[in-house]
């Protein structure tokens, strides 16, 4: 890097800064920022009579917007080293080691929201400070006391500070996301900009409505005569403080790295976002001896997580055509490296999504990736716009048979059965085992006879013959023999496994039971108003329900003609708690969840997907997440899976 170089990184550096913590925006992901910040140091370290006074490597935070009153912490509320490999971690240990010696320590996950100072007097909540830059904040007592996890008095009445962070939980955060998106209101970018804005809003009440969550990490200001963070973790829950979800005392590298790597593999399974892990020498008398630097604490550090977001370039739009010919946008993007894994492609799920972004080719993009998650870009970085981009046309005509498309609210779909793309997959899905169940009828042998000309349609299937197979790559006598079979072994499936089967958007499991014991064989000749007479069934189910019957009648009387569909017989269903109410269920069960659904659709139970005010039960599992939470506001009755078997 050349001094020249310097002093631009450094005030891009300085902008970065400015935006997420003065503004809470994403103009930079924590990569980029952390990259460009590691380039600065090591030439700040080299170089250090050219260091930019200004330089943010300076600075724990940034400076403080005029619209809440500034207010000092009592001692400084410092930042973190970060480390990010084995290496450095072996590194910062070792410096330490050569003036302390072996030690323990405290490992807690490092959260990734808004740090918040809490000043008790006299056992009262006195004051709540932003970490701003680390010595001076923002004064956000007011809202701060709208918080339920902060307690306003505690057992203790010597002056102490109090540090935590102020996050929001995952499945509260897809809540307000929701509702916000029914208003009309531009959504959060991720739940940290959410906590941060909502803590600065200068209207407390709309704060009291975020559903924020403190967790405290520390103390600052103390009389307390303790030798162990670990025991002032304990004192700290004494006080009514929330319990980390996860912590260890940890006696060598070792144990913290086994520890880090078990905290990467559950963190998904937490309502709460974590960036990392945060590692501090347990022993206090230690934190003298090692003492600080302008920014952080020799004996404490944050072992980043590998990053979930990183910025890349948008090369390009893939059209997909899904099995239902709903079209879906696909980024193709400059491959990056995300959470040990490269990425090329992401979601966009459809148009209005693409509208809502701003999102043109040539744009550099946040991309987001979470576990086994699709990624998806959840930012376009305008700012960085150079004029040559392009704007991103919605496509009129199907882009595999150059059908005309359909537009259908959000949705671009292709009704054309006879679609290269949509035959592919919706013969995968006919094939599947909750429709035909055809074993060895997969993805793969399904390409297989398309390419030869084996099958064109999936009424095809029921016209392959011995001859047809043999000859073919990989097809056997006995594979022949057995996938004839079990092509025969379809017929005469449950009317209700028939309708799934045919691939009609919004036409799933449970609704084709319904449509199926409400309409048996006559359902290829119903009308809307039949299908919106239907509890439960709205106008986008009846319109995507008879558009498709138009279109492909025929082809469904064929169809019926060669498998002959069995029609449901109707048992009558005794009185029961579940009998005509709706139940969703979530969560990990002990039982395959379809064994569930089966048992409460034959007490007369209707199975739905999401939660609504006319949801009378949620089952739950472990794990469960957005639903259980959108259950109590809705003042829907939740069951554990123990429960729902008691009440069988």
């Amino acid at each position: 890097m050349t001094k020249e170089q310097y002093k631009a990184s450094v005030k891009q550096l300085i902008k970065w800064a400015d935006d997420y913590y003065k503004y809470d925006d994403l103009s930079a992901t924590d990569d980029e920022y952390d990259k460009l910040n590691r380039l600065i140091v090591e030439y700040e370290k080299r170089y250090p009579q050219d260091i930019d006074p200004n330089s943010p490597t300076l600075k724990v935070g940034a400076g403080v917007l005029e619209k809440f009153e500034k207010s000092s912490h009592i001692t400084p509320m410092w930042s973190q080293e970060d480390i990010f490999d084995d290496d450095e971690l072996d590194r910062w240990i070792q410096r330490a080691f050569k003036i302390v010696g072996h030690s323990d320590f405290i490992c807690e996950p490092k959260y990734d929201g808004v740090s918040l100072n809490l000043i008790y007097k006299d056992g009262k909540l006195f004051k709540a400070i932003t970490r701003g830059d680390g010595k001076t904040g923002e004064d956000v007592t007011n809202n701060a006391k709208t918080i339920l996890s902060i307690p306003q008095t505690i057992n203790h009445d010597k002056t102490i500070e109090i540090r935590g962070e102020v996050v929001i939980k995952n499945s509260d955060f897809h809540l307000l996301n929701i509702q916000r998106e029914k208003d009309g209101k531009q959504l959060f970018a991720n739940p940290r900009n959410c906590a941060a804005g909502s803590l600065k809003q200068l209207d407390s009440s709309i704060t009291s409505k975020r559903k924020l969550y403190f967790v405290a990490w520390g103390v600052g200001h103390n009389s307390l005569k303790m030798d162990k963070i670990s025991d002032i973790f304990k004192f700290l829950y004494t006080l009514g403080f929330k319990e980390a979800p996860i912590k260890k005392v940890c006696k060598n590298k070792n144990d913290i790295i086994e520890f880090y790597n078990k905290m990467i593999k559950i963190k998904d399974n937490i309502d709460i976002g974590l960036d990392g892990m945060v590692i501090k020498y347990d022993d206090i008398k230690h934190h003298t001896a090692l003492g600080w630097t302008v920014k952080y604490p020799k004996w404490s550090c944050a072992y980043k997580f590998p990053a979930v977001e990183k910025t890349t370039k948008l090369n390009g739009i893939l059209l997909q055509v899904g099995r239902t010919g709903v079209i879906t946008p696909v980024a193709i993007l400059e491959p990056v490296l995300i959470d040990g894994s490269t990425v090329a492609k992401a979601s966009l799920h459809n148009f209005k999504q693409i509208e809502k972004l701003g999102l043109k080719i040539g744009d550099s993009v946040v991309v987001h990736k979470s576990g086994d998650i699709i990624p998806k870009v959840i930012k376009v970085l305008q700012d960085r716009r150079t004029g040559v981009e392009e704007n991103i046309i919605k496509p009129k005509f199907c882009p595999t048979c150059d059908k005309l498309l359909l537009q259908e609210d959000i949705l671009l779909k292709c009704q054309n059965l006879n679609c290269k793309d949509r035959l592919q997959n919706s013969i995968i899905h006919f094939a599947s085992k909750n429709c035909a169940n055809i074993q060895g009828l997969g993805s793969n042998i399904v390409k297989t006879l398309i390419k030869q000309g084996v099958i064109k349609d999936i009424l095809d299937i029921y016209n392959i013959t011995y001859d047809k197979l043999v000859g073919i790559e990989t097809f056997k006598d006995k594979k022949i023999n057995n996938l004839l079979e079990a092509i025969e072994n379809s017929k005469n499936m449950p009317l209700d496994r028939f309708i799934n089967s045919l691939s009609i958007e919004h036409i799933g499991e449970v609704a084709s039971l319904t449509i199926a014991k409400k309409f048996s064989l006559g359902f290829v000749n119903v009308s809307k108003d039949d299908i919106v007479a239907i509890d439960g069934f709205g106008d986008e189910i009846a319109n995507s329900l008879v558009e498709f019957l138009e279109i492909n009648r025929s082809f469904i009387a064929k169809l019926i003609n060669t498998i002959k569909p069995k029609e449901l017989k109707i048992k009558e269903i005794k009185n029961n708690i579940f009998k005509d109410k709706r139940v969703v269920l979530t969560g990990t069960m002990p039982v395959n969840r379809s064994v569930i659904k089966k048992n409460l659709e034959n007490l007369g139970a209707k199975i739905g997907s999401s939660i609504s005010s006319n949801t009378h039960f949620l089952i739950y599992g472990q794990n469960s997440g957005s639903k259980l939470a959108k259950a109590k506001t809705e003042g829907t009755t939740t069951l554990s899976y123990d429960d729902y078997l008691k009440l069988l």
